[in-house]
């Protein structure tokens, strides 16, 4: 046996031992992550369902990562572990319809830790959920305020790319998925400071220019020539489905992403907030048979009557912020969700951040505060955006057969002064420590 047969018989060993390693790594992680997701009982609840109202006194049963039971009586097997909820609620886990968690960490000045935005203007086939990082400090800042799942998107560009709705809690990005494509990003060309016809920019600014405007032109345009070359796609791949003697058509990856959006399987999640543009991408959506939701909406009342009609949801984002002009009410954006939902309109409450991810209970709080029913307040983080993209079946509310995404606290889910003590990701109880948590600890007795 020569030296060069030698060192080849050595590396295969070396690999071969490095594969069985990895191997028996991973079945030790996938054993203790199934000894994790083991059978719970949660007794002397207040539960709070959100679909079938609330029990005072209850138990919820979670087994193999699901909901076993809920009610006022259910049988707890001998093997669950009793965790005494007697004072405390339970909760759904919240839901944030609109985030980048796990694609930008630390944001303006350290352009490494973001991951947002892919270059050029179409980007159908970029998948959020590829580059989400699943140890982002922002990811337990989050859990802290009860939020288990959120949907991060895309930016930049026009059509970004493909969101996924992912749980707080896994290794990897394969652990944290419930939808790799939930929906696809899309921001409607606007002309000048977010194309509303005014506002305290415009006004200084004089509003968008005759430059601005042809090219938000140009980009409609180009918008619509690749949403009918998608449409042109999947017409031939179908022709040539039905006729084999026609040639096949090369592989085009960003116009194969828009193929389900085409045929109404992925919605389309439009960034639009002046009513000029919500009534553009109602007009897109009509023209191509898209099942369209609009984020942003901060005049969406203005549409409201076509959004009732047309049953298309609104995602609000931002109902802490400031409002939007200097002759605008102060309570534009608090009362924005009561009047949306007044005016018969599905609305869904949303942070459009990563950092404040952990304030979506208080911009539902706030909502309600300023004419949002509460307990719709309640279901704008639970169950409405779990209808919005397609996951009532699994999330939203604490109902036999659901994920067990729970959050057990101290008080009202949506009041600042509301601790959460417990929460469980896929039936598995998370951890609740966090960066805020440890500098916390770290500093409360500092001499």
């Amino acid at each position: 046996m020569n030296t060069f047969t030698k060192s080849k018989l050595k590396f295969r060993t070396f690999v071969f031992c490095l594969l069985t390693f990895v191997f028996c790594l991973s079945t030790l992680a996938l054993a203790q992550s199934k000894s994790e997701q083991g059978t719970y009982a949660i007794r002397n609840a207040r539960i709070v369902t959100v679909t079938n109202g609330v029990i005072e006194k209850g138990t919820v049963l979670v087994k193999n990562g699901k909901i076993e039971a809920v009610g006022a009586t259910v049988a707890v097997p001998k093997e669950a572990k009793i965790i005494d909820a007697t004072g405390l609620s339970v909760y759904p886990g919240l839901i944030d319809s609109n985030t980048y968690v796990g694609l930008s960490e630390i944001g303006q000045g350290s352009p490494g830790t973001v991951d947002t935005t892919e270059m050029g203007d179409f980007n159908p086939n970029m998948k959020a959920i590829t580059a989400v990082n699943p140890h982002s400090e922002h990811i337990p800042v989050a859990r802290m305020n009860g939020v288990t799942t959120v949907l991060t998107c895309p930016q930049g560009g026009i059509i970004s790319g493909q969101c996924a709705l992912m749980n707080l809690d896994g290794w990897t990005q394969h652990d944290m998925k419930v939808l790799g494509s939930a929906a696809m990003q899309l921001n409607y060309p606007r002309a000048g400071f977010g194309g509303r016809g005014g506002g305290f920019f415009a006004a200084i600014l004089g509003g968008a220019s005759d430059q601005q405007r042809q090219q938000r032109e140009r980009q409609l345009d180009a918008l619509k020539k690749k949403l009918d070359d998608a449409q042109a796609y999947v017409n031939a791949k179908e022709a040539a489905a039905k006729d084999r003697s026609l040639p096949a058509r090369p592989v085009d990856l960003g116009l194969e992403a828009l193929i389900p959006v085409l045929k109404g399987e992925v919605p389309v999640f439009v960034t639009a907030n002046g009513a000029n543009e919500i009534k553009g991408a109602i007009e897109l959506a009509d023209k191509y048979k898209l099942r369209l939701i609009i984020s942003g909406g901060d005049d969406a009342i203005k549409v409201a009557k076509e959004l009732k009609e047309k049953n298309i949801p609104v995602v609000l984002g931002g109902v802490l912020e400031l409002p939007g002009s200097e002759d605008s009410p102060y309570d534009e954006t608090f009362a924005r969700a009561g009047e949306l939902h007044k005016a018969g309109v599905k609305v869904a409450i949303a942070t459009s951040d990563s950092a404040y991810v952990r304030l979506l209970p208080y911009h539902a709080g706030m909502a309600a505060a300023f004419g949002l029913p509460k307990d719709e307040a309640l279901k704008s983080v639970t169950i409405t955006p779990a209808q919005i993209f397609g996951v009532d079946k699994l999330l939203g509310s604490i109902e036999a057969g659901k994920l067990a995404n729970l959050v057990i606290t101290d008080g009202d889910i949506l009041e600042h002064r509301t601790k959460v003590k417990q929460m469980f990701i896929a039936g598995r109880p998370v951890d609740m420590m966090n960066k805020h948590q440890r500098l916390y600890e770290k500093f409360k007795d500092r001499p």
